[in-house]
């Protein structure tokens, strides 16, 4: 007669152990994303000299403006589109911002029709400088741009300060994008 095996086999608690490390990374993502700010993305072309650009103008056919053209002054450079429901939301504090000429307000429209986007204009106010079009989307590729709405503050120097994406509120325009025009006022 031979004595019982009392070896347990090891499988069993191998479900219990995976089960063990998916708690655990679950655990460290919400401790991480703790953030209140959730919605923030940093971007990797913050300090970095905003991406060279040549795009046609949207009210004036023929023009092309280029990433130089604009050095020299700071600018705030919006994305929107006609077809964008956050665009029309942020629309009015894009304008009440403009009003206030702190800095040039310059319109990056994407991937949208031109009649749509002059229409769209026409009907809701046009707070933007100048509006640069990009039909099919490839210069929004350099400036990291994968949806709208998105905002970049722009030193005189060429140099992306600050984005923002989202609707811009009251709230971001004063608790963010003031505090990075006023170090660019301060001399």
């Amino acid at each position: 007669m031979t004595a019982p095996d009392r070896r347990r086999p090891r499988g069993r608690w191998l479900p219990l152990a995976v089960f063990g490390a998916i708690a655990v990374l679950l655990a460290a993502g919400v401790w991480l994303s703790r953030n209140p700010d959730r919605d923030a993305l940093p971007s990797p072309l913050i300090g970095k000299p905003a991406p060279e650009f040549r795009l046609p103008v949207l009210h004036e056919p023929g023009r092309v403006v280029t990433s130089d053209e604009l050095r020299g002054a700071p600018y705030l450079l919006n994305v929107w589109g006609s077809w964008c429901p956050g665009c029309r939301e942020e629309h009015a504090v894009i304008d009440g911002f403009a009003r206030t000429g702190r800095v040039q307000v310059i319109g990056y429209n994407w991937k949208d029709e031109h009649d749509d986007a002059t229409r769209w204009l026409e009907q809701f106010g046009n707070p933007y400088r100048m509006v640069l079009v990009d039909y099919d989307g490839r210069t929004a590729i350099d400036w990291g741009i994968y949806g709208a709405p998105e905002t970049f503050l722009v030193d005189g120097a060429g140099t992306i300060v600050w984005k923002y994406v989202g609707p811009m509120t009251p709230d971001v325009v004063r608790t963010q994008l003031l505090p990075q025009v006023e170090r660019l006022e301060a001399p």
